[in-house]
This record gives structure tokens, C-alpha cells and sequence, in this order.
């Protein structure tokens, strides 16, 4: 067998080898900046590959880049050169096939996210069990991004961190103590959480903003030939954008909102080839297809801090986009008009203009109100973001979104963003006395001390200390007259994390100054139990001290 092997010659067939040459050559064109000739291009792909149509190019683009993220680390070829191909395959998709789609395809292609959603929900609510070692111990669901902690068990990132940031150090599933507080991703299990998602029809989202995700991200930067390849494709996109028919700019809006999905140099290129007011056009579109895939590409270019002040300064884009958050055509469009006006309002500057735009601050608290759980969500985030400025409070008050508010206190996907926006609205008298006088404010607040999450609690009490502060006597009365306040105040003193403690201690001070303190705590004991947690005076940046995460990542949509 040895003589034999010895004597054996490797076998490359001549048709594939030369596949792989021309590939490489379109990739060092590319990389110095030339277009390569159309004629090689569909001798490549087309008599070659065997791609004839649009619809085969979009399906292998998707197999691709399905491939890179479910096997980053372990693929052949490398991740670059993968990525190199789909940018090649991108570009020759749009100038080999053209811009004809099919209208149902178009409608497939934009909804298959979001019905595989749903339809993987209720699968997993009804007839699928999770397998017991891919849920985090902490909370028994899927774990979206697993690590290890020094006592070899894992969890879920944010779950064991939050455990860690509450001061707890021990294993919660062992009770061992830990060594250190080092997180290490545990890649494999998240690969096959990944293949079992994908089997069962089931999305898998992990956060964006993990060490994990970063490190992957770096192991897989584009290479120059991929960026050009993009920039290639983007300038073929606008150019049909400007000039195109009807149904070829809703086709080059959908290309433009997926080659936004990732890569900053892509968001960048995009938007200086001047993309943006072709969008801001479609966006008053009465096709659902293109208004959908118009402000989604918005949202993805938002993403990028420097496009946003080109959203911003393009006359008449922020209004078309709150046009569309009220009169969307589909509940994603309205949903990721809601998205764009958060990721625009982590700008400082831009927190008045929207708010003061028409309809923008009522629309948002109509969607918080009455929106699917992902509206919802998209909603309170960027009414958090607006809150943050304090000329914002009149506004909120007089276009309903206090009353949403706390209506959400009751939802626990949004009760922790809304108790932390509440908390900024009441700093400002007014801003008390709005969410003093709805009437299940206060309930709201102390049902969220009692059974919401960590950081909710410390919203929840932040935003009753505020309340009596800034409400006075009047609203400290009614924030005194809630059941069970005193047994909850005395667990956030000994269980709480440490602002909940701090913010609860301040709680109790003001308390003990209201005349009828002793009438509801019995004037004996509760003293004794707070003298020992002095907190300093109110802090110089209150927003700082409302746990709510503001680093919410922006959905890629």
C-alpha cells in the first residue's frame, strides 16, 4: 500500500483547475482596482458554474454567507477568500441577470425572515424540546452565546455576567467559588446550537456585541478585493436607483439594504455614493415591497455614525421616515422606521429635532402601545433615547408616550427600558406630575421592585425616588400608600445591586422627612434598618444612573 501510494499521482481535473484560476484573477483585478471583463465574467459563472438566472445567484449567495457564519473557523478555503466570492457573485448577480425579479420572489425574499420566525416560535412553544445542554442553567432557554467560567460550567454571556455584575461569586450551578471572572466562548457548543437551529427551522441571533463576534469579525475582515467588488455592486445599485424603472429601484433597494447588512466600509460607500436621497424617494412609495426595503437600508446606513448626519441633513428624510412609521404599508416597515429614529437619537443633537418632527414621539407611543413584541421593543428604545434630553419632557407628556410608558411597566420585553425612560421624564416637576397623575404608575413601579429583573428593579425605584423629589409631598404620599413598599424596600437594601441599594437608601430618607412616615412604617425599626446605607446627594448625571442598556445594538436588517 506504501509503494503503491508512492506511485500514485493527485488527480485535478482541468475544467476545475481552470474555475480556480480565472476565480483568482477576478480577485487580484479586483484588489488593484480594475472591473473585470464582463465577457470572463459569464464565461465563469454562467457556461462554467452553471448560474443562468437571478434566482440561482441569490440562492448561492445565501448558501455562502450561510456557510461562513455557521462554520467561521473551520471552513476551506479561508473566510476571506468565501467572502471575496459572494462580493464577485453579488456584483455579477446584479450585471449578468439585470434587475428583472419576480414580484412574489421579491415578497418571499423580504418576508422569509419573519415568517420563519413566527412559524419557528410556535414550533418551539409546542412540539420541540430544547436538548438540556444547550440551555443556560440560569434561565433554561437556548443559549444564544455560551461561555465558560473558570469552574468549567457554562451559560449564557449576559446572564452569568449580570450574575458576576451583582456581586455574586460562585458557580450558580455547582455553588463552587470562582477562580476569576474570565468569560471564554465556548465556540463548539454554539456551532452545534447553530446546526440544531438549523435543522429545526429555528433563528439564531446572537448578540452582536460579544468578544466572540469580534474576534470572528477580525478573522474575517473583507479583503480589499471584496470591498471593491462591493463598491462595484453599490455603484450599479444607485445608478438603477436614479435611473431605473419602478420594479428594477425596488429590486436595487432590497440589494442596497442587504450589502448594508454588514461591513462598515460598506455602509460608508454606500451612503458617499449617494444612495441616500434615492431612498428618501422610495420611501413615499405606494409599492410595500419598496418602502419596506427603502427605510431598511436607511436603518442598516444609520448604523455607520457618520451617515447619520447625512440622514439627517437630506431635506426631508426624517420627516418621510416618521411618514412611514404612521402610515407604513407593512408592520416591518413601521417597525424599522421606529429602529432608524433610535439609531439616529444616539445622537445628542438630533434627540430634539425628532421629537419635534410631527407625529414622531405619538407614532412611537402608538407602537409601544400596540405593537408586535419587536415594535415594541424598537418603540421604548428610541422613546429612551428621547427622554434623555431634558427639553423633550413637554413633548412626551403632551403626545401620549408617558401613558405608554407606563402601560409597559406591565410588559417584561420592554418594562426595564420603560421604567428607566419614566425615570428621566420625572426629574422635571412637570414630568412628575404627568406620571404622578396616571393612575397605575406608581403600581406599576412597585409591581416591577417585586418580580422584575435586576436592572428593572433599579429603574423601578430610581424612578419612584425621583417621583417623590421632584413631585413633592403630594406624590411622595402616594408613593408611601403602596402595599408592601416596606418589605420591598428592605430586599433591594440587603439583595439589590449596588444603585438599587444606593437608590433605595435615598428612598428611605425621603420618606423619613414626609410627616406621616411613622403612620405607615410604624416609626420604630425602619430607621434602624436604613441608617446603616448613606448614599451621597442626588448625582450630578442621573442618566448615568438609570440602568437601562443605551447600547442596545441596532437590528441589521
Amino acid at each position: 500500500m506504501h509503494k503503491q501510494s508512492r506511485k500514485a499521482t493527485l488527480f485535478i481535473d482541468k475544467e476545475e483547475e481552470d474555475l480556480r484560476v480565472s476565480f483568482f484573477s477576478f480577485l487580484d483585478e479586483f484588489e488593484k482596482g480594475k472591473i473585470p471583463n464582463m465577457v470572463d465574467l459569464r464565461m465563469f459563472f454562467v457556461e462554467g458554474l452553471g448560474i443562468k438566472d437571478a434566482k440561482s445567484s441569490r440562492a448561492e449567495i445565501e448558501f455562502l454567507e450561510e456557510q461562513i457564519v455557521n462554520h467561521e473557523g473551520d471552513i476551506e478555503p479561508t473566510a476571506s477568500v468565501l467572502n471575496g466570492f459572494v462580493a464577485i457573485a453579488r456584483y455579477c448577480r446584479f450585471l449578468l441577470y439585470g434587475f428583472e425579479e419576480n414580484e412574489v420572489e421579491l415578497q418571499i425574499g423580504n418576508q422569509k425572515k419573519l415568517r420563519k420566525g413566527l412559524i419557528s416560535q410556535e414550533i418551539a412553544e409546542t412540539f420541540i424540546t430544547i436538548p438540556k445542554d444547550f440551555c443556560c442553567p440560569i434561565s433554561l432557554d437556548l443559549m444564544r452565546d455560551p461561555v465558560i467560567i473558570s469552574t468549567g460550567q457554562t451559560y449564557d454571556r449576559s446572564l452569568i455576567s449580570r450574575w458576576m455584575e451583582e456581586g455574586h461569586c460562585t458557580c450558580p450551578k455547582t455553588g463552587q467559588m470562582l477562580m476569576n471572572t474570565r468569560l471564554v466562548p465556548n465556540r463548539a457548543l454554539r456551532n452545534l446550537i447553530v446546526q440544531w437551529c438549523t435543522a429545526h427551522g429555528i433563528p439564531y441571533d446572537p448578540p452582536e456585541n460579544t468578544d466572540s463576534l469580534v474576534e470572528a469579525f477580525a478573522a474575517a475582515m473583507p479583503s480589499k478585493a471584496a470591498i471593491e467588488a462591493n463598491r462595484a455592486t453599490a455603484t450599479l445599485l444607485i445608478h438603477k436607483l436614479a435611473s431605473g424603472s419602478q420594479h428594477a429601484k425596488t429590486v436595487a433597494a432590497r440589494g442596497i439594504r442587504l450589502l448594508a447588512k454588514s461591513g462598515r466600509e460598506n455602509r460608508a460607500f454606500i451612503a458617499e455614493a449617494g444612495a441616500i436621497p434615492h431612498l428618501r424617494n422610495l420611501l413615499s412609495s405606494t409599492n410595500s415591497i419598496a418602502q419596506e426595503n427603502s427605510v431598511t437600508a436607511i436603518l442598516n446606513l444609520s448604523i455607520h455614525d457618520k451617515n447619520k448626519s447625512q440622514i439627517m441633513d437630506e431635506t426631508g428624510c426624517l420627516g418621510s421616515i416618521v411618514g412611514v412609521l404612521r402610515f407604513g404599508l407593512t408592520t416591518e416597515a413601521r417597525e424599522n422606521a421606529a429602529a432608524t429614529l433610535f439609531s439616529l437619537s444616539a445622537v445628542h443633537d438630533y434627540k430634539k429635532r425628532i421629537a419635534d418632527e410631527e407625529g414622531a414621539v405619538e407614532a412611537l407611543a402608538g407602537l409601544l402601545r400596540a405593537g408586535t413584541p419587536r415594535g415594541k421593543k424598537d418603540a421604548v428604545t428610541a422613546l429612551f433615547n428621547l427622554s434623555t434630553h431634558t427639553e423633550n419632557c413637554l413633548r412626551m407628556i403632551e403626545a401620549g408616550a408617558v401613558t405608554a410608558l407606563v402601560g409597559a411597566l406591565g410588559n417584561e420585553g420592554v418594562a426595564e427600558e420603560a421604567a428607566g425612560a419614566l425615570a428621566l421624564i420625572v426629574r422635571q416637576p412637570i414630568g412628575a406630575k404627568a406620571v404622578g397623575g396616571e393612575e397605575m404608575a406608581v403600581a406599576g413601579l412597585i409591581g416591577m421592585m417585586r418580580c422584575g429583573t435586576p436592572r428593572g428593579k433599579e429603574n423601578a425605584v430610581a424612578a419612584l425616588l425621583e417621583l417623590c423629589r421632584s413631585g413633592g409631598t403630594v406624590a411622595t404620599e402616594k408613593v408611601l400608600k403602596a402595599p408592601a413598599l416596606w418589605g420591598l424596600l428592605q430586599s433591594l437594601l440587603f439583595t439589590g445591586t449596588k444603585r438599587a441599594r444606593r437608590k433605595a437608601a435615598s428612598l428611605a430618607r425621603v420618606f423619613q422627612r414626609c410627616e406621616n412616615y411613622s403612620l405607615h412604617f410604624g416609626g420604630l425599626g425602619a430607621g434602624y434598618a436604613f441608617a446603616g446605607n448613606s448614599a451621597p446627594n442626588r448625582d450630578s448625571s442621573f442618566v448615568n444612573e438609570v440602568s437601562v442598556p443605551v447600547s442596545i445594538s441596532v437590528p441589521v436588517l
